[in-house]
């Protein structure tokens, strides 16, 4: 049943974090792929047709935020791209450029492995079913079809913005999305909203889905950066 274990593509110079990463992924039953510049995770991705790919945006050569844009001409496979600790506009950037999520260095072998299971879930509902039906996370749920949003078993009612700004984080649950991002999904890209505007709506959209708003425990913040809907944990990967 190897060939059923899902396959990441692991873009990454430095030889000892391939080394951390390598065994962190095929001790959770990932096989891995590794790429030590841009130019061959390039190659190597459009052979190998990977699920999932790791990449630092450091890399020499080709860089990490090429190699994401260079990916987005022709795949929508999820990539993971690693970030030197507290550069912030490089995530946003990456982020920006077509990145699902990121992390920052150094993290651990469970965050990382969550983080995949997240990815692979994302890729898998977008596939199997593009309405992205219905998303839980504890006790929200929120149908995107009938466009209606619960807590627990009572309906909340949100205003058209409200609803806009949840039904985004949704459809990519798990993942992070940038003020910019959310901003250009929810008011459409020729208007000139700005991210005050937005926290303000997320306030009062925390405060209706979130059972202490002062500490989310759905919506959360990424500092700096955006807001992700936080998913319950994934199962492990089946070996």
């Amino acid at each position: 049943m190897t060939e059923s274990r899902p396959m990441v593509l692991l873009i990454e110079d430095e030889e000892q974090m391939r080394k951390f990463v390598r065994i962190s992924l095929v001790s959770n039953g990932f096989r891995v792929l590794e790429a030590s510049t841009g130019e061959e995770g390039v190659t190597m991705a459009a052979a190998e047709t990977p699920d999932v790919v790791v990449l630092d945006l450091g890399l020499p050569g080709m860089s990490g935020f090429e190699v994401t844009r260079r990916l987005r001409e022709w795949s929508a496979m999820p990539i993971i791209v690693l970030s030197a600790r507290g550069n912030e506009q490089d995530k946003i950037r990456a982020l920006n450029d077509g990145a699902d999520d990121y992390l920052t260095k150094p993290f651990g072998p469970g965050e990382l492995i969550a983080r995949l299971g997240v990815a692979l879930r994302h890729a898998a509902r977008s596939t199997q079913d593009p309405t992205g039906s219905v998303v839980s996370a504890g006790d929200l749920r929120i149908d995107l079809a009938r466009r209606v949003v619960f807590v627990g078993s009572a309906e909340v009612h949100l205003t058209p913005i409200e609803y806009k700004l949840l039904a985004t984080l949704a459809k990519h649950a798990g993942m992070v999305l940038t003020h910019r991002q959310l901003i250009r999904e929810v008011w459409g890209p020729g208007e000139g909203h700005q991210p005050q505007s937005l926290r303000v709506h997320m306030a009062q959209l925390r405060h209706k889905v979130e059972q202490d708003p002062a500490r989310p425990s759905h919506i959360v913040t990424e500092p700096g950066v955006g807001y992700r809907l936080k998913l319950d944990p994934a199962p492990p990967v089946a070996g």
